[in-house]
């Protein structure tokens, strides 16, 4: 059986022609949580896919570098860094994100916790609250007790994804310009989602 590419012919002058099957990609995500996160992005299925946990006590810009070191170890397509806010101060938020920019690394960030991510799931959240408030706040909308070392997260929220990423662009819109230190809430994480899903073992 032939497996090569399907391919479509360009009708423009030059006559080549040109893969329409997107390439496999493969990623490096390191994350700061020990957990929830990685619990969660394992449980997409793409080929090639690399999770790693952050060593103790590297945040921020420390977690960026790791990131750096473990690309420059092996080969990755893409590296991306999850992590949250908790104690960082707005400069070392905005220095993150300035060394990941710096070294084309994807940044999925959350204000103030990823578990605005499962929010977003369910409703538009705007309003700032406190970490431990996302937590009452989720298990209302799941009707359960909420574990942040649950390995179902994602199989339980995946056909509410389209809604969380529309609720997450939407989250964004309203800070412009985009300040990581001061838009509370917010999260990036949908831009990792989506390029997770087009790679994602159909």
């Amino acid at each position: 059986m032939d497996k090569r590419p399907r391919v479509e012919r360009n009708r423009g002058r030059s006559g080549r022609r040109v893969a329409t099957r997107e390439v496999r990609q493969r990623f490096l995500i390191v994350c700061e949580g020990e957990q929830t996160e990685p619990n969660y992005f394992r449980a997409f299925q793409v080929p090639g896919l690399v999770v790693r946990i952050k060593d103790v006590n590297q945040r921020g810009r420390a977690l960026i570098e790791k990131a750096k070191q473990l690309r420059e170890a092996e080969d990755y397509d893409q590296v991306w860094c999850v992590f949250d806010r908790d104690d960082l101060l707005p400069g070392q938020m905005n220095e993150a994100h300035q060394r990941a920019r710096q070294f084309s690394i994807g940044v999925a960030f959350s204000n103030q916790a990823f578990e605005l991510w499962y929010l977003l799931h369910y409703d538009f959240h705007n309003v700032a609250i406190t970490r431990d408030d996302y937590r009452t706040y989720l298990e209302r909308r799941l009707g359960r007790v909420y574990a942040k070392n649950s390995h179902d997260m994602y199989e339980l929220l995946r056909h509410r994804q389209p809604i969380a990423i529309a609720n997450a662009r939407r989250l964004l819109e309203l800070y412009d310009p985009s300040r990581p230190d001061q838009d509370d809430p917010s999260t990036t994480v949908h831009r990792l989602v989506e390029e997770l899903n087009k790679h994602r073992r159909q």
